[in-house]
């Protein structure tokens, strides 16, 4: 994954708006059934959020568009302090792996 990519709107197919359908259901289902003590899905942090950073972080770098219960969502977790500090140590990686444009 790359943090410090942006490449809004490339890659966008109709099995990959698919999956962006099924992860936003999701994230809506969490939320509306059991999210109401916090912003997170379960309303506090759980293992769950933990796994939902790395897509999190797709949808920012592909500049996926989303619902505003989505949207929050991205918001609370890219809001973080370990998110904040994990993309600031990305930003001064020095090693860099060649890949071909996406």
């Amino acid at each position: 994954m790359n943090c410090r990519a942006r490449f809004p709107n490339l890659g966008f197919s109709s099995e990959v708006q698919s999956d962006i359908d099924r992860i936003t259901t999701l994230w809506q289902t969490c939320r509306q059934q059991y999210g109401t003590g916090g912003d997170f899905l379960f309303g506090h942090f759980t293992i769950a959020d933990a796994m939902f950073a790395p897509v999190i972080s797709r949808f920012v770098t592909y500049g996926v568009s989303l619902d505003a219960v989505s949207q929050a969502y991205l918001e609370t977790i890219w809001a973080l302090p370990s998110m904040k500090q994990w993309l600031a140590e990305a930003e001064v990686e020095e090693e860099h792996i060649e890949t071909s444009k996406p």
